[in-house]
């Protein structure tokens, strides 16, 4: 996968208002065979997208292609409370990198699909239950409406004007807004590195 970086994001955003969604309802179990990443996302939400005969339901929201239309095609997901909860796999976060979203806006994340969405270039921005009430209720209203996410000043704002700061790691950080991974990073710190052995050379 190609090295992203991330900075700011102005986009629509597709409202999923259910709690406690676990990593087998982002991507089931019976679609982890591969082990690139590609490929996921066309099984995001597989059980909830599509009927048994394989044709997509039509009233599910991520199916909704006036989302995806136009110069601001959503790729900020806004989903209920407590998710990302299950088992760890690192699939939950491609099928979502792979459908094209950007960043994942909730009130409460679990730790595992946080860490793993931030390794996979997704930015997980955790609001307030408050906020978070007040995006889908701007969506409702206006599904159009825009939302921005700032990286370096850690804000997400509406377009209706409403705002919040989100905290996040400061090396993960780093780490988004320069597309490093681990070893990215501490190449960046080689001459820091390097100084630093030759002071404490004997």
């Amino acid at each position: 996968m190609s090295k992203e970086t991330f900075h700011t994001l102005t986009t629509k955003a597709v409202p999923l208002s259910i709690e406690n969604i676990d990593t087998d309802q982002i991507i089931p179990a019976r679609f982890l065979k591969a082990t690139t990443r590609e490929g996921f996302g066309e099984n995001l939400f597989r059980d909830w997208a599509y009927n048994p005969d394989g044709t997509k339901k039509s009233d599910f929201i991520l199916n909704n292609l006036d989302y995806y239309t136009g110069e601001y095609s959503a790729k900020i997901l806004v989903a209920g409370r407590n998710f990302g909860m299950g088992s760890s796999r690192e699939h939950a976060a491609w099928a979502i990198h792979d459908f094209g979203f950007k960043a994942v806006v909730s009130s409460f994340f679990a730790d595992i699909f946080r860490n793993n969405a931030l390794n996979t270039s997704v930015l997980p921005v955790q609001v307030s239950d408050k906020f978070l009430g007040t995006i889908f209720n701007v969506l409702a209203a206006n599904p159009d409406t825009l939302i921005t996410i700032d990286l370096p000043s850690q804000t997400i704002s509406l377009e209706t004007g409403e705002s919040e700061q989100f905290d996040i790691n400061t090396y993960k950080k780093t780490c988004l807004l320069n597309g490093y991974d681990d070893i990215d990073y501490l190449l960046s710190l080689k001459d820091e590195i390097k100084q630093f052995d030759l002071a404490h050379t004997i």
